[in-house]
């Protein structure tokens, strides 16, 4: 199994912009999405927005308008573009590599290690 690999986390002030990724090998050649999730300290897991394979977008009321997640099949990559972040979106970020059939993409583990963001106010 490969687990699905997070990156572009930083620390950013209140108002900045970060670029997550989520990589794949493969992923797009399957019927599979991708899910990202937050942790923030002390916190359940939450979740953040999705894509589908046919580029269906979703995303929870706290982010939208701020946050686009957008594919690129070629790259077998998931984008998360987050703008005008708040301290409150301070958390570990992680993905998952889904299967509306299956729940986990074949192939893939759960979540990856998880990319840090820190908003400072």
């Amino acid at each position: 199994l490969v687990q699905p690999v997070e990156s572009g986390g930083g620390s950013v002030q209140a108002g900045g912009s970060l670029r997550l990724s989520c990589s794949g090998p493969g992923f797009t050649s399957q019927p599979c999405g991708v899910k990202w999730y937050r942790q923030a300290a002390g916190k359940e897991r939450e979740w953040v927005s999705s894509i589908r394979h046919d580029g269906h977008t979703s995303y929870t009321d706290s982010v939208k308008g701020r946050f686009t997640i957008s594919k690129d099949n070629a790259k077998d990559t998931v984008y998360l573009q987050m703008t005008e972040l708040k301290p409150e979106d301070t958390a570990m970020y992680f993905c998952k590599i889904f299967s509306s059939r299956f729940g986990i993409c074949p192939g893939f583990t759960d979540f990856g290690q998880g990319t840090q963001v820190t908003v400072s106010s």
